[in-house]
């Protein structure tokens, strides 16, 4: 990996554990972690400024089940990929709301390597390659023209 960091991310989690942890795996990833957020003032003030390509969004935050409206708008407005994190895959929106995917909690450092290695190629070439464990891919993926990003 180069030391220097190739890839936004933005880390939409409530448990600030998991979320230091996330960040902590990010870097080791090569990636710039642009902030941590834990409701959808904090995740949409940091994403106004920075302007994530990825985002690793929780579906359910302090204020909420807000993640997958925070996914839309990151997705809309910057044209950032998402990955949902979730303990509770059944509340995941229909279509991913746009999502690249979703990661089941628990996960460990070797998921989140793989899913960021698998957005990174999605996002620099638009794409895919092989899913990584414990990673969901959204249903829209499967249709998409090569070269389709989630814009």
């Amino acid at each position: 990996m180069s030391d220097v960091p190739d890839l936004r991310v933005l880390i939409v989690e409530d448990q600030a554990l998991l979320a230091m942890e996330l960040e902590l795996v990010l870097c080791e990833s090569g990636c710039d972690v642009v902030g941590c957020a834990m409701d959808t003032v904090g995740a949409l003030a940091i994403a106004e400024q920075h302007r994530p390509e990825l985002a690793l969004v929780d579906i359910n935050l302090l204020d909420g089940m807000t993640g997958p409206d925070i996914a839309r708008h990151l997705i809309k407005e910057y044209g950032s990929a998402v990955v949902f994190l979730t303990a509770n895959p059944e509340q995941i929106p229909d279509g991913f709301a746009g999502a690249l995917g979703a990661v089941s909690k628990p996960f460990d450092e070797a998921t989140i390597g793989g899913v960021v290695a698998f957005a990174r190629q999605f996002i620099r070439d638009g794409a895919l390659g092989e899913t990584p464990r414990r990673f969901s891919p959204a249903p829209w993926l499967a249709t998409a023209p090569h070269g389709i990003a989630p814009r």
